[in-house]
């Protein structure tokens, strides 16, 4: 058997594809809507095994940030606040967009800040980065972990995003996860990355 072919149950060998023979060719690349968090990108590509041509559609963004802010008590600083796209109420920690020239590590303690109102006295440290969805988006979500932090302000309350702050025991967070009380799917990814990370939360 050659190294690029596999065996099925049966003993038939099937070739093995490898990144370059599943990668579709863009002939063409525009701009259809700018709808100001994200554009709208609109693609004509070529399939690597027919040759036809499809439209695909693309949401491009700034990369996001989570961050799970964490008091000396060990309580999670979480927010909740309206989500139109499902039209209810979510429990989230804190998150938002990068800005242009900024570093994600500088924009989770800025999002932190403004959402929450609490600040970090140690290290703001990665937790790690993913793709939100790579079927449409084009971006990273990376999240960081805050320890030791303290208010230090009023949350700043934007024209569209109204907030509520809310102090979660760690150890309640798998039970709410699992009842459905935190259901937002780069939340749960976050405290998943925290739980990967080994970080020694008692120190």
């Amino acid at each position: 058997m050659s190294a690029d072919t596999d065996a099925t149950r049966d003993g038939t060998e099937v070739k093995t594809a490898d990144a370059h023979d599943l990668a579709w060719r863009r002939l063409s690349s525009g701009i259809i809507a700018d709808c100001r968090v994200f554009r709208v990108r609109r693609d004509v590509s070529v399939s690597p095994h027919r040759g036809s041509e499809h439209d695909f559609f693309v949401l491009e963004s700034p990369d996001w940030i989570n961050i799970i802010p964490l008091t000396q008590a060990g309580e999670v600083v979480m927010i909740e606040q309206y989500r139109h796209g499902s039209e209810e109420v979510t429990l989230e920690i804190p998150g938002g967009m990068v800005d242009a020239g900024e570093s994600p590590q500088a924009a989770a303690a800025r999002e932190m800040l403004e959402e929450t109102g609490y600040a970090a006295t140690r290290e703001v440290v990665s937790l790690g980065k993913v793709r939100p969805n790579p079927a449409i988006h084009n971006n990273w979500i990376h999240t960081f972990l805050a320890r030791d932090v303290s208010l230090r302000q009023k949350p700043v309350i934007e024209s569209t995003e109204h907030t509520v702050v809310r102090l979660v025991p760690l150890a309640d967070i798998p039970r709410l996860i699992a009842d459905g009380s935190i259901n937002h799917a780069l939340v749960v990814v976050g405290f998943h990355l925290l739980m990967l990370s080994g970080q020694h939360l008692t120190e």
